[in-house]
């Protein structure tokens, strides 16, 4: 994972790195900078002192262009004296640029006639020299801004303004593979969500974002709960890679995939000989997850006879290999999800108590993508529609209208994936100029579950295990056989349908 360092370096520093190294060394590390879902404002704050490293300047700001309403905003600079600075397009040397995607390079801003000091005023800094670059998407679609003020020595000059173009450039490219990517033919991006690959701005979403963003710096227990389908991986991924644990690796153990006799092993690693064919002594995925992260996906699946050993190393870090007599110790932060209610397997005795609780010392409620607004619906859609259009290398095709209407008024059952799902159908199938409703082969059916109401006919005799088999059976054969289209269908895993059919 590559290390970034937040302060830029002293000007003793800059004589032992080259400028020329440090900016190679920059344009090489962008695209890894922005692939990762991090934090956008503080991802893009280191981003910036790079960038002043680099060109051995005071001062680097990159400013993004809102759609909403044309305006330059600086969410993203080394300001200590302010948290953000607006700029309309067309004012001063930043607006001058946004308005015309010129480049420009001042040598002495004062007597620049552009130039308007009023930032300066703001900050109590002093602005002598200047260069700034504009920012284009692949579409030539204006994004921002990137500007550095105030050469180290003398003036910026020819080859700085190679430099900065380029890298110009290559921040269009990045951004066009995040969330921050431009809007159809609009100017500038829209400036919504705070993760760079996770994409949402409705109401829904505002308290996952605030429970993320108050947990990922801490070691704290999260738990993810929601349907299948609504991101849980994609946020885990959100939490390690926003921790101080983003340079320990993120292990994920799926739950729902892992035969009973196994899930120990799985876990916790066994010695030469522990079992019939184990042959060697093989590590388990605790211990593969020291100093990072482990997402335990589908926690509600972990056996009973498990859950206490978790629960022991939840308290303690403490565990065993299989078939090993020393007490090992990882030094690692759990991050776990569900799609079932754990307090009501609590209840049912089919989940500890005790484990339950030490799970959900962080508790975070994924929305289904119906409790989600049309326009989260939209965005995620064109989203998956620009990122399948590039895998396919086809031309990225427009929503028709009647397609929107279709999508927002479909009711999602498998959630976000379903949506991916269906707009990766649209690209490949898709021969017109845009994407009609007939290209995104919803299944407009009404849910199996609410066909119940002509009713299921189930024997009083049976026990309570009997009439849920009964009814999974039911439900399978509505669903023409389809497992995983029935697990979803009644909010259970895999494993678990397996166990009622069986």
């Amino acid at each position: 994972m590559l290390k970034l360092s937040p302060l830029a370096p002293s000007c003793g520093e800059f004589n032992t790195v080259s400028e020329g190294e440090r900016k190679l060394e920059l344009l090489l590390d962008l695209g890894a900078m922005l692939a990762r879902e991090v934090e956008l404002d503080e991802l893009l704050k280191v981003f910036g002192e790079r960038v002043a490293s680099a060109m051995a300047a005071d001062r680097a700001t990159l400013w993004l262009v809102d759609s909403r309403n044309g305006v330059l905003r600086s969410r993203v600079a080394n300001l200590p004296e302010l948290d953000e600075l607006s700029i309309p397009s067309g004012q001063g040397v930043v607006g001058h640029v946004a308005l015309t995607g010129t480049l420009v390079n001042i040598a002495d801003a004062s007597s620049d006639g552009r130039w308007a000091p009023e930032t300066d005023r703001k900050t109590g800094y002093q602005t002598t020299s200047m260069l700034c670059a504009p920012i284009r998407d692949d579409k030539d679609n204006l994004m921002g801004v990137v500007q550095v003020l105030n050469k180290a020595r003398g003036t910026f000059d020819e080859r700085d303004e190679a430099f900065l173009t380029t890298l110009a450039n290559q921040i269009g490219r990045a951004l066009a593979y995040t969330t921050l990517r431009g809007a159809g033919d609009e100017r500038g991006i829209p400036l919504r969500g705070p993760f760079n690959h996770i994409v949402g701005s409705s109401a829904a979403m505002d308290s996952v974002y605030r429970n993320i963003l108050k947990s990922a710096g801490t070691d704290a227990t999260v738990l993810f709960s929601g349907e299948t389908g609504t991101g849980k991986g994609l946020f885990a991924r959100a939490i390690h890679v926003n921790s101080q644990r983003r340079d320990g690796p993120l292990v994920h153990v799926d739950c729902t995939n892992l035969p009973a006799s196994l899930v120990e092993s799985e876990l916790f690693g066994h010695e030469r000989g522990a079992y019939t064919g184990a042959e060697a002594r093989v590590l388990g995925k605790v211990e593969r997850a020291d100093g990072g992260t482990l997402f335990l996906d589908e926690v509600g699946e972990l056996p009973l006879s498990l859950q206490s050993k978790l629960l022991r190393f939840l308290q303690d870090r403490n565990f065993e290999r299989v078939g090993g007599q020393e007490t090992l110790v990882a030094d690692v932060r759990i991050v776990a999800a569900t799609n079932r209610s754990l307090a009501d397997m609590v209840d049912a005795g089919e989940f500890r108590s005790d484990l339950y609780y030490r799970l959900r010392i962080i508790d975070v409620a994924l929305p289904a993508l119906r409790d989600r607004d049309d326009q989260d619906i939209i965005a995620l859609a064109e989203h998956f529609l620009e990122r399948c259009s590039r895998r396919y290398n086809r031309p990225q095709l427009p929503l028709s209208p009647n397609a929107r209407r279709a999508l927002t008024a479909h009711r999602w059952p498998g959630n976000v994936r379903e949506l991916e799902h269906c707009m990766e159908r649209a690209v490949v199938l898709t021969h017109g100029t845009q994407i009609e409703p007939e290209d995104l082969g919803l299944d407009n059916r009404a849910p199996a579950a609410q066909h119940t109401e002509e009713g299921i006919l189930v024997p009083r005799s049976l026990s309570l295990d009997e009439a849920s088999a009964h009814y999974a059976k039911r439900v399978l054969a509505e669903q023409d056989g389809n497992r995983s289209a029935t697990a979803r269908e009644l909010g259970i895993s895999r494993n678990r349908l397996a166990r009622l059919l069986d």
